[in-house]
């Protein structure tokens, strides 16, 4: 029991750390957006739950702190609809209750009652922070670190794989894949993992000469870092890193802004390919993670980073590291979620401020609210898909199965 309930907490402490930042950042993005154009802000929350801590300060926005560190929220002022986009029924009758209250004028403070442009850059504005923090964080990385770099050299090539067909040879050095720089095994398993079936351009150099080859990865089975199995794409070549081969890539302030936005890219853009070939049937759900998963990524991001380090000052280092990577990984995935055609996302909002653009009138609040419950329904089946995803990618059941057995 003693063992469980550690390993538990070295999943859910940094589960909850990396979740706390990310969304925390989020909404700060609304709200520093909100404040720019002068809205009217009611609160401000780092957590969930009763506060163990708050304070106003001078604008009258309550800032506090929840007990459960599971994200947090901002609370604009007249915000009672859940869709933040009442129709214009709701909106005369806000207007009065407002001018009643706080005298005429006064309703140009509310964010309802701002021009359509504001409200879309406010909305807007949650996933940009996560992309800004994303490419930061990146960023302090590489200017503190550097990049860790082993080339991608072949050491072995399977007979009868996509890579012997495709005229791959011990030694060559991958240096580009499907247009994109490969600076490790790790990046080229990266691009071949959602590859599976899908012609792709490798770039090797050999004997001084750079060649492109085009090889098709094939689906196969494999083992992942946490323990659990997945379906993606194989080439069919094996590598082994060695300390000899090992460089690090330093970069100074602006290079590493360019190497954070180029690695936010590159994240976004594996997104939105993996998830076209989801749609079109060519790839399997087997990628798609959810909160079980990314607790386990967190704890075994917190444990490597700790590995092998001399004194505590070194693991806290090692873990923080790891973890603020992983932090900027999950930013990026959140903001883009967030940016999603889909009622209450953020995404949503800016297609009901696409429609009021057009329309010159808000969308009907009946109307809203059927489309704030598909698409709440929505997330909640793709929450419990993930879910289910997560167990019976790591396996779960089979490991109650051996224990009842």
């Amino acid at each position: 029991m003693l063992g469980f309930a550690q390993g538990a907490l070295t999943y859910i402490i940094p589960f909850l750390l990396v979740l706390t930042l990310v969304v925390t950042v989020h909404e700060l993005g609304h709200f520093l957006a909100a404040r720019a154009f002068g809205v009217a802000v009611d609160r401000f929350s780092i957590g969930f739950g009763r506060s163990i801590a708050k304070w106003t300060d001078r604008a009258g926005v309550q800032w506090r702190i929840g007990w459960a560190p599971l994200g947090g929220y901002v609370r604009f002022a007249g915000d009672a609809n859940a869709a933040s986009v009442p129709d214009g029924d709701d909106l005369e009758a806000l207007r009065r209750e407002i001018v009643a209250r706080e005298g005429v004028g006064a309703e140009k403070r509310y964010y309802h009652f701002k021009p359509i442009w504001q409200r879309a850059v406010i909305a807007a504005a949650g996933p940009l922070a996560n992309f800004v923090l994303a490419i930061v964080l990146f960023a302090l990385l590489l200017t503190a670190f550097g990049k860790v770099i082993y080339p991608a050299r072949v050491d072995g090539v399977v007979p009868g794989s996509p890579a012997e067909r495709a005229g791959f040879h011990v030694g060559d050095v991958v240096v580009r894949a499907d247009g994109r720089r490969i600076d490790s095994f790790l990046d080229l398993r990266q691009v071949v993992f959602l590859r599976a079936g899908a012609p792709t351009a490798f770039v090797v150099e050999r004997d001084g000469r750079k060649l492109t080859l085009t090889a098709t990865p094939q689906r196969q089975t494999v083992s992942d870092e946490m323990g659990g199995q997945a379906r993606v794409g194989v080439l069919g070549i094996e590598s082994r890193e060695s300390l000899r081969d090992r460089q690090v890539r330093r970069y100074n302030p602006v290079q590493a802004v360019g190497g954070g936005v180029e690695m936010t890219w590159n994240i976004l853009d594996t997104t939105v390919y993996y998830l076209g070939r989801l749609v079109s049937g060519q790839e399997t759900a087997d990628q798609l993670g959810g909160p079980l998963r990314i607790a386990q990524a967190s704890g075994q991001a917190a444990k490597e980073g700790a590995a092998g380090a001399g004194d505590v000052g070194s693991m806290l280092l090692g873990a923080g590291v790891a973890l603020l990577n992983l932090a900027a990984v999950l930013s990026v995935g959140i903001g883009f979620m967030n940016l999603l055609p889909v009622p209450v996302l953020d995404g949503g909002h800016l297609l009901f401020y696409a429609y009021e653009a057009v329309a010159r009138r808000p969308l009907d609040a009946r109307v809203q609210a059927a489309g704030y419950r598909v698409g709440l329904a929505l997330l909640v089946g793709l929450m419990l898909f993930a879910t289910w995803n997560d167990l019976q990618q790591l396996r779960v059941f089979k490991f109650l199965g051996d224990l009842l057995s």
